[in-house]
């Protein structure tokens, strides 16, 4: 008589959100249903304006547009180091989201565009880098009043991104502080290449 085969070994869970990420899951839900009365519509905005579909392109074109003959082929170095800092954002949190591979939420309701493989990884919160690499960025630029409106734009972005369910709290705090030091990342190659060409004002 044929021997009844072995059950299948138990996939094995990845142990790098083990002990926090319990308690990262339980205080982002416990936030997302505290938040559920808020406007969807108005996190939704908030989601939109940290799109990086809307963060790359726009730069992108208006970098191209300033190099036209009329700027005697030099351009503006805060969308230089803006594009900069919005392109290291694209490559770091892919290659994180990649390597860490956290699902997102089980709550995360169906609405939520994915653009890339990567997008179905929740951490960090690509929302909230962007965010905070802009405001940072932006602020360090010099020349623009009210900067804590910047921050105050970037930490609601992030704020959206728990109460909508796409992140748990330790993405947007990762993605944040990625934010910034992209941003300083992006200072530091606008301070190389004003020293080293001739085809910025700086």
């Amino acid at each position: 008589m044929a021997s009844a085969s072995a059950p299948a070994p138990a996939p094995v869970k990845p142990a790098r959100f083990s002990g926090l990420g319990a308690l990262d899951a339980a205080v982002s839900l416990r936030l997302h249903a505290l938040f559920l009365p808020m406007p969807r519509l108005l996190l939704k905005a908030l989601e939109v304006a940290g799109d990086g579909r809307i963060w790359l392109p726009v730069p992108i074109s208006l970098l191209l547009l300033s190099a036209t003959p009329a700027s005697s082929g030099q351009v503006s170095p805060l969308l230089v180091g803006l594009v900069a800092g919005l392109v290291l954002d694209l490559v770091f949190v892919g290659l994180v989201k990649v390597a860490v591979r956290r699902p997102r939420p089980a709550y995360n309701a169906a609405d939520m565009y994915v653009a890339v493989a990567a997008d179905h990884w929740s951490f960090p919160s690509g929302h909230s880098s962007r965010a905070f690499l802009v405001a940072a960025f932006l602020a360090g630029a010099g020349g623009l009043q009210h900067r804590e409106a910047l921050f105050l734009w970037a930490a609601a972005t992030s704020a959206s991104r728990v109460l909508l369910g796409r992140h748990y709290v330790l993405d947007v705090v990762a993605g944040a502080c990625l934010g910034v030091f992209e941003a300083w990342l992006s200072s530091l190659i606008l301070t190389f290449l004003c020293s080293h060409g001739s085809f910025l004002v700086c």
